[in-house]
């Protein structure tokens, strides 16, 4: 596997996609931060980082609308990838469907959103974007 966030990104998607309750993942520091911004801004209900023999996992909660049943993320698309990094500095930071979305960004100050990042005055690689 070349790209372990691209993985994330479509194991989270396919078990929306499936209508699923929970997915498995396997853990990293990067793939823990991604998480608990989702889980922040609500677009998932929640997730633990489950320590095993071989290798941890994140267990994610998915979020659906209660009556509709449709998925709490729309999309969620890969950014930046290994063969074609994606920098913005903080004049040039994206905004993700006028502000409804979120991007997420690596930082000098960690893996943060868009909003924060412009808060914050700094600029980094753009991972991905959700809305």
């Amino acid at each position: 596997m070349t790209d372990p966030i691209a993985d994330f990104l479509t194991r989270v998607r396919n078990a929306y996609s499936a209508g699923k309750k929970v997915v498995e993942i396997p853990s990293s520091k990067m793939k823990v931060a991604i998480t608990q911004i989702l889980c922040e801004k609500g677009y998932i209900l929640s997730y633990k980082v489950v320590e095993g023999t071989p290798f941890n996992t994140i267990k994610i909660a998915l979020k659906y609308h209660p009556q509709t049943k449709t998925p709490a993320v729309k999309k969620i698309e890969r950014v930046s990838t290994p063969g074609l990094r994606k920098y913005a500095d903080v004049d040039n930071i994206p905004r993700v469907l006028n502000g409804l979305g979120i991007a997420i960004l690596s930082t000098s100050k960690g893996i943060i959103t868009d909003k924060e990042a412009k808060e914050l005055g700094v600029g980094g690689e753009v991972i991905c974007y959700v809305y």
